[in-house]
């Protein structure tokens, strides 16, 4: 019923960042959302791992090169008055101004999501966590703790989802804040 209704007042594309710490349900949220509302969903950590996996050694590069594909993923889709679904920590200002930017250039509403979770849980869940992206490690509670110092608080308008909260009721929040 909540999706129907979303789908029917939807008047143009829509950009939605599904924003947060590794490990926190970023990816579990844009992969619920995105077979809901049937809208594909680019997600960084897997094209990382795509490029690694043509023998390019994991570094800076290779996760710009990740953020960069998503973005133009996500451009193709704008251009065609598509909506889209983007799976990116994307912690750092450059990162926020590129998803601004092609949601301005082509008019799409732009949508933020923020994952968080309890640090207690988190670090259970990193502990417990194994994604097996080809050539992509495991993320450690020590990366996360490194992120978590770059992470820059958002400035644009969005939902911060607990996702120690059942996934049903975050959908449901979720499109409570489509509408």
């Amino acid at each position: 019923m909540i999706m129907k209704r979303y789908s029917a007042n939807l008047m143009k594309s829509t950009l939605i960042i599904i924003s947060g710490l590794p490990s926190t349900g970023k990816s579990t949220i844009a992969e619920a959302l995105g077979k809901k509302l049937k809208f594909p969903v680019f997600s960084v950590g897997p094209i990382e791992s795509a490029i690694i996996q043509a023998d390019i050694t994991k570094n800076f590069a290779t996760g710009l090169a990740a953020y960069l594909v998503a973005k133009n993923l996500a451009t193709e889709q704008l251009k065609l008055g598509l909506s889209v679904i983007i799976d990116a920590v994307s912690p750092v200002q450059e990162a926020r101004d590129m998803w601004l930017k092609i949601s301005n250039k082509y008019h799409a509403q732009l949508k933020i999501i923020e994952c968080i979770l309890d640090p207690k849980i988190h670090r259970a869940r990193i502990e417990q966590r194994v994604r097996n992206l080809p050539g992509f490690p495991e993320v450690t509670w020590s990366d996360v703790e490194k992120q978590r110092k770059e992470f820059l608080p958002w400035e644009e308008s969005r939902l911060v989802l607990d996702m120690s909260q059942n996934l049903e009721e975050n959908i449901t929040r979720i499109f409570n804040y489509l509408n």
